[in-house]
């Protein structure tokens, strides 16, 4: 015999028990579900983006004071610039800047007593144009770069001249002394013409007697530092008819 259950369906327990709702209730809910997951999401990601969006703003505000700061602050930062630019530059005209007083005073010094100048340049680079100065040793004193000193004067004999050359290598800085010519009266034009030079540029010459060597010599100082300086703003210091002051020419005849 089969068995009947007797107990109405929406009273049954157990596994027997009718679904009461069906399906459509958890698809329902699966919606629901899904949907506010998905606001959520909307909500969440929206809030982030203006977080971003106020963060760029002052971003955007910051680097405008910033720029401001730096307009207000550029003047500083250009005469910073400006002061440094000269303060190197005057470093560096001080590091190139010739001490000629001390050659002079130097040169002053070992000048002998049998020996006279009558014309002195002393120039910072060659190719200086000096009014009314002699330019008889040009020609070695354009293969000097740096400062040189241009000799002209007499000696009392060759052997006066060579031992003049011998204490210009005493002086401080010198590295070599040039000699153009030395001339004893009757050699290369003789007494009253400038030997090696046009008429016109020096007419004196200080041979005077048979025994009296006239000479052109340059003094390099190759080690010194070559002056920044232009050609116009060289300092030169021309002595013309300049005597030792250890002697004159009298004085020499004398001896």
């Amino acid at each position: 015999m089969r068995p009947v259950n007797l107990i109405p369906p929406d009273q049954r327990r157990g596994e027997q028990a009718p679904l009461r709702t069906g399906a459509l209730v958890y698809l329902v809910v699966g919606v629901f579900v899904a949907a506010l997951v998905g606001v959520t999401s909307l909500v969440l990601i929206g809030n982030k983006i203006t977080e971003r969006k106020g963060e760029v703003v002052e971003l955007h505000r910051e680097n405008a004071a910033a720029q401001r700061k730096a307009a207000r602050l550029a003047s500083y930062t250009q005469f910073s610039a400006l002061s440094e630019q000269r303060v190197e530059t005057v470093r560096s005209l001080a590091e190139s800047r010739f001490d000629w007083e001390r050659v002079m005073r130097e040169l002053a010094l070992v000048l002998p007593d049998d020996v006279w100048l009558i014309n002195l340049n002393a120039t910072a680079v060659p190719g200086v144009d000096i009014e009314g100065g002699t330019t008889g040793a040009s020609s070695l004193r354009s293969q000097v770069n740096g400062p040189a000193l241009e000799l002209k004067g007499c000696a009392v004999g060759q052997q006066a001249v060579a031992r003049f050359v011998t204490v210009l290598k005493d002086i401080d800085g010198v590295t070599r002394v040039g000699m153009k010519s030395s001339e004893l009266p009757g050699e290369g034009g003789g007494a009253g013409t400038s030997s090696g030079s046009d008429a016109g540029e020096d007419s004196s010459d200080c041979r005077t007697r048979h025994y009296i060597t006239q000479f052109e010599m340059a003094v390099a100082f190759d080690a010194a530092p070559i002056p920044v300086t232009s050609s116009s703003d060289v300092e030169v210091t021309t002595a013309e008819s300049a005597e030792a002051a250890s002697g004159s020419e009298e004085e020499a005849e004398e001896g």
